[in-house]
């Protein structure tokens, strides 16, 4: 069985762990249309645009959801 021959120092090991703790943030971009922010590359969940057009048309989106809790 291979054992270490000399102890690991605390530096050399947290030296070698500190690279897994590297995180990005995500890219977040205002929305051209309404000026929220949200990730690049996905449709705006407040104005439902994306790339310049309106993909969801919100205001359809909110009446189903009323008609919901009425029921």
């Amino acid at each position: 069985m291979a054992v270490p021959k000399r102890k690991v120092s605390k530096a050399r090991r947290d030296k070698r762990r500190a690279s897994n703790s590297k995180l990005d943030a995500p890219n977040m971009v205002k929305c051209p249309n309404c000026g929220e922010y949200n990730l690049d590359h996905r449709v705006c969940k407040s104005c439902g645009h994306y790339d310049g057009a309106e993909v969801i048309n919100m205001t359809e989106d909110k009446d189903k959801d009323k008609k919901k809790e009425k029921e």
